[in-house]
C-alpha cells in the first residue's frame, strides 16, 4: 500500500467529520455487549455442554469458591495492562503505514477517565486505518475467543469476550466508516471519538 502525505489535495478530496460523543459511545458500547454474548456464549455451551451441567458447575464452585471472591480484582488487573496493549496494537499497526513511522504515533492518558489512548497524526488510506482500528479487537478479542471455543478453556474464552467488548469503541468508528470508499483517506481525530474522512471527489 502506498503511503500518503499528512495533508491531501483539497481540490481532490472532500473533508467530512465523523465523530460520536463519549456518552453515546458508552451507551452503544454497552449495547454491543448483548449480541456478542448472545453469539458466543450459547456457542460455547453447545460445544462444551458438560462444563455447564449442574454437577460440573457445583464442583467448580466448591473447588474455586475462595478464589472467586478475587475474580473482580483479577479482571481489573487484567484490564489495566490490557488497555495499554490495546493502544499499543493500534499504534504499531498504524505506524507501519505512516511516512514517519512511530514518530507519527502519540500515546497518552485521558486522566479524567483514567483511559490510555493512541492517536495517529498522519493521514492514512482507508484500509490501513481500518486495519489499525480492528487490530486490538482481533488479536486480544476474536482470536482468544475462538481459541477458547476450540480448546474448551473457559478462562481463555472469557478473556477474549472481555476484550471484544473492550473494542466496542473501535467497532463504532469502523461502523461510521462504512460509507467510505477504498480510495478515501482518513485522519484520526486528536481529541474526539472518531476521525476526519477525506472522500475522493
Amino acid at each position: 500500500m502506498t503511503r500518503h502525505p499528512t495533508e491531501p489535495d483539497s481540490t481532490a478530496y472532500k473533508k467530512e467529520l465523523l465523530t460520536i460523543s463519549t456518552e453515546k459511545a458508552n451507551v452503544l458500547a454497552l449495547a454491543f455487549m448483548v449480541p456478542v454474548l448472545l453469539l458466543f456464549v450459547p456457542l460455547y455451551i453447545w460445544l462444551w455442554p458438560e462444563q455447564v451441567q449442574f454437577g460440573s458447575l457445583k464442583d467448580f464452585y466448591l473447588a474455586h469458591r475462595s478464589e472467586m471472591l478475587l475474580y473482580p480484582f483479577l479482571i481489573i488487573l487484567i484490564m489495566i495492562p490490557g488497555a495499554v496493549i490495546h493502544e499499543l496494537l493500534h499504534g504499531l499497526t498504524w505506524a507501519a503505514f505512516c511516512k514517519n513511522g512511530l514518530r507519527s504515533i502519540k500515546y497518552g492518558v485521558y486522566w479524567k477517565m483514567l483511559t490510555p489512548y493512541c492517536h495517529c497524526k498522519e493521514l492514512l488510506p482507508l484500509q490501513p486505518y481500518m486495519l489499525g482500528g480492528m487490530m486490538p479487537g482481533l488479536v486480544m478479542g476474536v482470536l482468544p475467543t475462538i481459541a477458547g471455543l476450540i480448546l474448551g478453556n473457559i478462562y481463555v474464552f472469557a478473556f477474549g469476550l472481555l476484550f471484544i467488548i473492550a473494542a466496542g469503541g473501535d467497532i463504532l468508528i469502523l461502523w461510521m466508516l462504512r460509507i467510505a470508499r477504498k480510495q478515501d483517506l482518513v485522519q484520526d481525530h486528536p481529541e474526539l471519538i472518531g476521525c476526519f474522512l477525506y472522500r475522493k471527489v
